[in-house]
């Protein structure tokens, strides 16, 4: 067999069913060796960006790996954005980039570039195959790099000659992922005194904390010691909705951060890492926790996060108690003006039982987390390394992952326009996406950081920077270029039908939603 050969079959023997590509020459072989052996479907993008940050969403919905399929140095490059988020979200992804045969490098051609140096930065694992004989071994330890909890970006490097060199066959290598490490017992008993001792303690989730499980014991926790529970500003996955236990996020403006953990004694993080400031700005700290709280690391990313809450229940003598659920409460459809807030009413009210909401709405984002908290049950995705692009993509891999459920894409349209590309692999794949553009015309979260520096007035090149406008985008343009249904709504009864339209529709559809 050539190591191309070898490479999918140990994909397919360790269950990685989807591959989002953007391939070059140096990948035609491995192309070529998912045609010979079905089993993973391959989604073709038009950007890097959107294969890695499709691959975030798949990961994310699935808990297992996809594959990307990059080319060379300039193409990781393209996709770096969105493994950042990737790494940030703590799931794992196996990256496959190709690479000029090892013996055509020292010619110095013009696409060659230190693959690995450009990847190490956005990755937990990298590694060049040095031979085809090597790609059976290197491949599952890949898997077994992205796998290990909680999970990580494993980069593989393919060089061509390593891809098309022939080698005795082998038998796949299929991986046993490794288990999550035991919560800190010293922590997870000295987080129990501080819930016990009166003092305000604010719990702060993410990972498996934020399922429906984590969330159960979480809200049982609360209601017995008066604990704060928020999920991380920017957690991978919340399942949220009627007949779940409602956590708020904690708040992305650093001064709003700072207010919602004013008065805490104590930070108990399960699956979180300590809350900080996205940004330093002058004269705020860089800590959101109050001077003398104290921070009990009870289950760090890659700790066992429910094993920890079952713990802390039973500590506390929570175990066995009812969990606070939050019943199911529908507002009626919004009218008159069409704003963030009117958008998140009529979301909450249509939201299909199961959706999965991928939201990258930035300064809207809480105007439809807000409402949507008594929407029928569904799965919220957030932007967890802060670097924009991330929705579209998201939301293709998120479709492909769960091809049952409608995934709603709320979208600000300047982090829209990165990714744009997503739209057409959408069109592509038949993805039951249906995205909501927040069509402002201007870089909202730049306006308001602006403000928050402490810049009272814009001059011209400020406002030019921050506008996006003059020329207005045309989204329903844009979308239908790319081969996805779309519609413009002014006001709130118009995005009432197209929302209506948009959820009975079959296949991709675009709101552009004009605020």
């Amino acid at each position: 067999m050539i190591g191309a050969e070898i490479l999918v079959k140990t994909l397919i023997a360790n269950g990685v069913g989807a591959c989002f590509a953007n391939p070059g020459t140096s990948e035609l072989h491995a192309l070529a060796a998912f045609d010979s052996m079905p089993g993973v479907r391959c989604v073709p993008t038009l950007f890097e960006g959107v294969a890695t940050g499709a691959a975030d969403g798949y990961a994310r919905m699935t808990g297992t790996p996809a594959a990307t399929l990059l080319h060379l140095g300039p193409g990781l490059a393209n996709g770096l954005a969105n493994l950042h988020n990737a790494r940030r979200a703590r799931v794992p992804l196996l990256n496959i980039v190709g690479d000029h045969a090892t013996w055509h490098r020292s010619f110095d051609a013009p696409l060659t570039s230190d693959v690995e140096a450009l990847a190490a930065p956005m990755s937990g694992w990298v590694r060049t195959v040095p031979d085809a004989a090597s790609v059976a071994r290197d491949t599952a330890d890949a898997i077994r790099a992205a796998l290990t909890p909680p999970g990580q970006v494993a980069t593989l490097i393919l060089p061509s000659n390593s891809s098309w060199d022939e080698t005795p066959a082998v038998e796949p290598i299929v991986v046993e992922p490794p288990a999550p490490a035991a919560p800190d017992a010293g922590a997870t008993r000295k987080a129990a005194e501080a819930l016990r001792g009166g003092a305000r303690v604010v719990l702060l989730l993410n990972g498996a904390a934020t399922s429906a499980a984590g969330l159960t014991l979480a809200g049982r926790i609360a209601a017995k010691t008066g604990a704060k529970v928020f999920a991380h500003t920017g957690a991978t996955r919340i399942e949220r909705g009627a007949g779940r236990v409602a956590v708020e996020r904690l708040p992305y403006p650093i001064d709003l951060a700072i207010a919602a953990l004013a008065g805490a004694k104590h930070v108990v993080l399960i699956g979180a890492t300590e809350p900080v400031a996205f940004f330093g700005y002058p004269g705020k700290p860089s800590r959101l926790t109050p001077d003398g709280c104290r921070i009990h690391d009870v289950a760090p990313p890659g700790a066992d996060a429910l094993a920890a809450l079952r713990q802390l229940a039973e500590e506390v003598g929570a175990a066995g108690d009812a969990e606070p659920t939050q019943s199911l409460a529908l507002p009626g459809l919004a009218t008159g003006a069409l704003n963030a807030d009117s958008i998140g009413q009529s979301l909450a009210a249509l939201l299909p039982e199961g959706a999965v909401v991928v939201d990258e709405a930035l300064t809207s984002s809480t105007m439809a987390y807000t409402p949507c908290t008594g929407a029928r049950p569904h799965d919220w995705l957030t932007i967890t390394g802060g670097s924009i692009g991330i929705g579209m993509p998201l939301a293709l891999g998120a479709a492909i992952a769960c091809p049952d459920r409608k995934v709603v894409n709320l979208q600000a349209d300047g982090s829209g326009m990165y990714t744009l590309q997503a739209l057409w692999s959408q069109a592509r794949e038949g993805a039951e996406v249906v995205t909501i553009v927040f069509a402002n015309r201007r870089y909202g979260i730049l306006q308001w950081e602006l403000g928050n520096l402490g810049f009272k007035e814009m001059g011209e090149n400020a406002r030019n920077c921050t506008d996006i406008g003059r020329p207005d985008l045309n989204w329903v343009s844009l979308a239908r270029g790319m081969g996805v249904e779309a519609g413009q709504a002014t006001d709130a009864d118009s995005f009432n039908r197209l929302l209506k339209a948009a959820f009975a529709h079959k296949g991709p559809f675009l709101i552009e939603a004009v605020i």
